[in-house]
Formats: C-alpha cells, sequence, structure tokens
C-alpha cells in the first residue's frame, strides 16, 4: 500500500491499494481465522466480522442507509447493518445483510489506520470528535465514485467471493487464453456465470456481476478476459 497526501475527501492522506492488493489482503485475513474455505461455498462473513473485529450489531439507521462502521483510537467499535434489513426476512435481504457486512468489513481492513492515526480532517459522516456518530456509512444509494467507497467495494467481492474460490466454481465456462494461459469467460456464459455465482457463495445476482466484471472484464475481441 502507498499513501499520498490529498486535498480532497476526508483525510489528508490517501491510500492507494492495486486491486491485487486488495485481494491478498482479504484472502490472507479470512485464511487466518480459518474462514477460508477448500471448495466454493458461502463465506461465514458474519463469523468474520465477529472474530476480526467485533459481533455485528443491529440499529435503525433510517432511510437509505444499509450499515455503518464506527471506530475509535483502538480500531473498529462498532458494525451496525440496518435493522429494517434484518426485519424484512427475505432472501434478497439476508443476502444483501451479507454484503452490507462484507463492506464494511472492507473499510475495517482497509481504513481503520486512517481513523487510529487521527490522520482525519473530518469524519466521513459527522463530527470526528464525537463517539456516537457513525464514520462510515454503506448506503443503499448511487455514490459520485469517493476512493473509499471504491476500495470497500472491491474488498467485498474479494470477502464474499475470493478469487480461487470464483474460478474453482464456474470454471466450466472459462478457457485459457492467449500464450500465458490468462482465463477468460465467454460473453455468451456471463449470464450461466453469474446465476452460478450468486447460488454458491449466496449473493445476490448483481453482486455476482460486478465481481465477474472485475474479474474478467469484457474486451474488444467480444470475449470477457482477465
Amino acid at each position: 500500500m502507498r499513501t499520498y497526501r490529498t486535498n480532497s475527501g476526508p483525510f489528508v492522506e490517501r491510500p492507494f491499494y492495486p486491486e491485487t492488493d486488495i485481494e491478498a489482503i482479504c484472502t490472507d485475513e479470512l485464511s487466518k481465522l480459518n474462514l477460508l474455505p477448500d471448495q466454493p461455498q458461502p463465506i461465514r462473513i458474519d463469523r468474520f466480522i465477529e472474530k476480526r473485529f467485533v459481533t455485528p450489531t443491529y440499529e435503525d439507521l433510517g432511510d437509505g442507509i444499509l450499515g455503518l462502521t464506527r471506530f475509535s483510537k483502538d480500531g473498529v467499535s462498532a458494525v451496525v447493518v440496518s435493522s429494517r434489513l434484518d426485519a424484512q426476512g427475505s432472501k434478497v435481504s439476508e443476502r444483501r445483510i451479507r454484503t452490507t457486512l462484507g463492506h464494511e468489513g472492507g473499510h475495517g481492513l482497509l481504513h481503520t489506520h486512517l481513523f487510529v492515526l487521527a490522520t482525519a480532517k473530518q469524519s466521513l459522516f459527522g463530527d470526528f470528535s464525537d463517539p456516537k456518530k457513525p464514520k462510515v456509512l454503506c448506503r443503499d444509494t448511487q455514490y459520485s465514485g469517493q476512493w473509499w467507497e471504491v476500495q470497500a467495494n472491491l474488498a467485498t467481492g474479494s470477502l464474499l467471493m475470493p478469487r480461487r474460490l470464483v474460478e474453482a466454481a464456474i470454471g466450466p465456462y472459462l478457457t485459457a487464453q492467449g500464450l500465458l494461459g490468462f482465463k477468460t469467460l465467454k460473453a455468451g456464459d456471463k449470464s450461466r456465470a453469474e446465476r452460478e455465482l450468486a447460488e454458491v457463495f449466496d449473493v445476490n445476482p448483481v453482486v455476482a456481476r460486478i465481481r465477474i466484471d472485475q474479474l474478467y472484464p469484457e474486451v474488444n475481441t467480444g470475449q470477457l478476459t482477465l
């Protein structure tokens, strides 16, 4: 990880993580806690948050907020999920809870040091000096590409669908491409691969789609390549 000073955003320093570093961080953290399975299956993300940070709690966070992470000088002090999601009790909402926990776990892994080192100019929400106020929120709305949210979203995919397990799950749809044997996914197989990942990893299809687009982006040849 590298950092550089910035005049935009909530911090005086902005960390830069290559996608490969985020993948490695998430995989290593899951492995350390014995939560990285050998075969494709749902990641126990709630257990990961509990063992790595704190036991997740549920609160009414208001409209449009799915979850939040609170920080203290000692690190992550709370991970909160919207009780409205929990109350819905549907398969879609249960999977959104999993995604929210993954997102907040991403903030915890990638951004805790910014708060611990007190480099914040202001919090990501409200007064940084007030411990009762949330610090990082996961909103159920479009955001304008803030770097901390982009990084947390990348970590969400890596935590819920580790790359090695993704390749094992959709192996029948992948082919080797070029001299280096990069894995590629044919455009015609994308929908089937999305459905496979959604079921195997217990995520909503849109989350599987985003992960596939990250690992196998479209190229001009009409194929998807890594």
